[in-house]
């Protein structure tokens, strides 16, 4: 690989790591459009640029999950029952959503990440919390959130979490316990999703040196070893930093990063 994309990756991945142990949110919304950036650079087939950006930022989530996990996991704070429940829907979500990703072309594809940051970002620029209304469905309908995070996880490479998140807050989750438990659920969403689209892009011509699938490996070696070790030192910078105001300045950037996918969409 290009070593000035090694350098690239590196940085994107130290930056991810930081910004999900600093504010809590995964990497996906910020992997996609700057893998998307440095393989249009790099002349990749533009047809499958995006395919390959969302299939590869959602591969990290396996590695960048476990570390969140295990810390939430030893204050208490993972409602492991919602796991059990939520989990069989989201692996079956994520395995779908790739393939749904797969029927559509990059303008589409790009249009709807786009799209969906848009959304996200607003969710945190107003940080709108949802009131709890009820309480968490049945077995069945857990089963169906699920499958609808899981799907809606697989299509944009993200871990779910702003999805999760507000589905059990309105459910009278405690936040704390939410975010803890929307970190759980990465690992399953992120499993599910990198094994579909390996299995899905397995038969695509043209993929770039270094794929499986449509997962580009030498990125996502690079982007998770990186992030991996600079997410605790986001994690510890939380404490000392104004995160409200920080959140805010990322929402912004977040704005920018869909303007972006909107102009790869229609160009």
């Amino acid at each position: 690989m290009d070593p000035s994309l090694i350098i690239a990756f590196l940085v994107l991945g130290s930056a991810v790591g930081f910004a999900a142990g600093l504010l809590g949110i995964g990497g996906g919304m910020l992997l996609v459009p700057f893998i998307t950036a440095l393989l249009t650079y790099k002349d990749f087939p533009k047809e499958l640029i995006i395919h390959v950006a969302i299939a590869t930022s959602l591969a990290t989530i396996m590695f960048t999950s476990v570390s969140s996990v295990v810390a939430h996991h030893r204050r208490g704070a993972v409602r492991w029952d919602i796991v059990k429940l939520l989990a069989p829907g989201i692996l079956i979500g994520s395995w779908v959503g790739p393939w749904i990703g797969q029927q559509m072309n990059s303008a589409t594809l790009a249009m709807f990440f786009a799209v969906f940051v848009t959304f996200s970002a607003a969710q945190m620029l107003f940080d709108k919390k949802p009131s709890g209304t009820r309480g968490l469905p049945g077995n069945a309908g857990m089963f169906a959130a699920g499958g609808g995070i899981g799907v809606l996880a697989g299509l944009v490479g993200a871990g779910g979490g702003f999805v999760s998140v507000p589905f059990m807050t309105w459910c009278q989750v405690k936040i704390h316990n939410a975010v803890a438990t929307s970190a759980a659920l990465g690992f399953p969403i992120a499993l599910a999703g990198t094994l579909s689209n390996i299995y899905f892009g397995l038969s695509i011509p043209d993929l770039p040196s270094g794929s499986l699938g449509y997962i580009y490996l030498p990125a996502l070696l690079v982007i998770s070893m990186a992030s991996v070790l600079t997410a605790p030192l986001g994690a510890k910078a939380a404490h000392a930093l104004p995160v409200k105001t920080l959140k805010k300045i990322f929402a912004v950037m977040l704005f920018l990063l869909a303007g972006y996918m909107f102009y790869k969409a229609f160009s």
